[in-house]
């Protein structure tokens, strides 16, 4: 069997999808994209198909290292991108020519379903806790969100209240019970961050997600002594190298590697099983379209800290289309008590409706997340 193609479709919301075709008439498909810079990640899509074309696909570890090493640069969220939804898809080829789900190509099952959180809210957090309501009324037993607008290095305490509101309001909303997870998004910088640990802890937090930007991996250990939760991170690291640094320093525990940004499923289930090493669990990182999420669960079934999937339906991104809208089956996403069953159909699992692919390819995409500046002017982390 021969790759022949490598086509690329950018769809609305902000996604990237990827077909590969082979001379077998078996084609399969990954999900290729940087949010905001889904154009570039097809461009390096396109240059790797000089390293795939000809190629017997099956050979997935092999093509795996001429990707990531057979160039000068590696790493990165470009290429790491690239690569992680070249690797779905041939896990997708290889799987529908044995005729299994790829989790039986990686060791089997340990599980039949995954608990999932629902997104609450939109990038400025505000009425969430009726948001958080109809998700849980919605059968979710989990929800995540944003903790914080824009916050300076040193903000004011009417800042911090604003977010302990948001949090008590969503809290009172659906019960002791549910799961709720802060995503502070990078946006907190630590003599803030160590502010906010300190106050949250009487919501009873399922975890705190970036409480610093990854390029401040050092406070961690620091945040953590003080934290009222676990802290999680990791969808803004893209290789087990990375990774690496974070499991010996200590501090974090939960990792959320991203499959469509740390060198899909090839790369993503070595650093599961790293931090399995470190007893670290493993929520994967997935506010993407229908074929990350199909990779995301076949990972899940096969890694035994997997404890949570993030997922997109009803996210506030998707307002041009949703995560069902690309699939032939949309009952293949099997949604039921907070939980989802992970797929059993051949290779990834899902059938693409690739005419609506083609359709909605012409629309295309050129989404950008927002810009935010503090009241000084200065530029904000969004």
């Amino acid at each position: 069997m021969k790759i022949t193609k490598l086509t690329t479709f950018l769809v609305p919301p902000r996604w990237c999808f990827l077909r590969i075709d082979t001379d077998a008439g078996i084609c399969g498909w990954g999900e290729p994209v940087v949010e905001g810079r889904a154009h570039t990640v097809a461009a390096a899509v396109e240059e790797l198909s000089d390293y795939l074309i000809g190629k017997d696909p099956r050979h997935i570890e092999d093509l795996w290292n001429v990707m990531y090493r057979g160039s000068f640069y590696r790493g990165g969220p470009i290429l790491m991108s690239a690569i992680a939804g070249v690797d779905q898809a041939l896990w997708d080829i290889k799987g529908k020519h044995l005729g299994v789900p790829v989790h039986e190509l990686l060791g089997g099952p340990v599980r039949e379903r995954i608990r999932v959180y629902s997104w609450i809210g939109g990038d400025r957090p505000a009425d969430t806790a009726m948001a958080a309501k109809a998700a849980v009324e919605r059968g979710f037993t989990a929800v995540k969100m944003n903790g914080t607008e824009e916050m300076h290095f040193v903000d004011s305490h009417a800042k911090v209240e604003r977010v302990l509101e948001n949090v008590q309001a969503v809290r009172e909303a659906v019960g002791p019970h549910i799961g709720l997870a802060i995503d502070f998004h990078g946006r907190v910088h630590k003599p803030m961050a160590k502010v906010l640990m300190r106050e949250l802890a009487p919501y009873k937090l399922m975890f705190i997600e970036e409480p610093v930007l990854s390029e401040h991996l050092d406070a961690i250990p620091e945040l953590a002594s003080i934290a009222p939760a676990p802290i999680a991170l990791g969808e803004r690291l893209y290789t087990r190298y990375d990774f690496k640094r974070v499991l010996q320093m200590g501090g974090v525990d939960i990792i959320q590697p991203d499959p469509s940004h740390a060198g899909g499923i090839t790369e993503t289930r070595k650093i599961a099983a790293m931090a399995e090493a470190y007893d670290v669990a493993l929520a994967l990182h997935c506010p993407l379209g229908p074929i990350a999420l199909a990779a995301n669960l076949q990972l899940d079934a096969v890694c035994h800290n997997a404890f949570i999937q993030e997922q997109s339906l009803g996210i506030h991104y998707n307002a041009a289309n949703d995560l069902l809208d690309y699939v032939v089956d949309r009952n293949v996403f099997a949604y039921a008590d907070g939980y989802v069953a992970i797929p059993g159909g051949p290779g990834l699992g899902i059938e693409v409706n690739e005419a609506y692919v083609a359709e909605r390819a012409e629309v295309g995409h050129r989404w950008r997340n927002p810009l935010w500046r503090h009241d000084d002017g200065s530029v904000a982390e969004w």
